[in-house]
């Protein structure tokens, strides 16, 4: 997978607040962005994967008691 450039414009204080949360991970503000969007994606997929599978087998997974489970 080839990348791409995108330009965004945002508020300086945004930009601000970026740069210290990815200086607090040792990161430039690309890669803490990058990054970011990339677990917002991974949650959203899980979630997604997750609500298929709860109305395939009818249960409700997420708040399901782990002492419940059967091995």
């Amino acid at each position: 997978m080839g990348s791409t450039v995108l330009s965004l414009r945002i508020d300086g204080e945004l930009l601000d607040r970026l740069r210290q949360h990815a200086a607090r991970r040792g990161m430039s503000v690309q890669d803490y962005v990058v990054q970011t969007l990339i677990r917002n994606d991974f949650d959203e997929r899980f979630d997604a994967a997750v609500d298929e599978t709860q109305k395939f087998y009818g249960a409700d997974l997420r708040h399901a008691d782990p002492a419940d489970r059967v091995t």
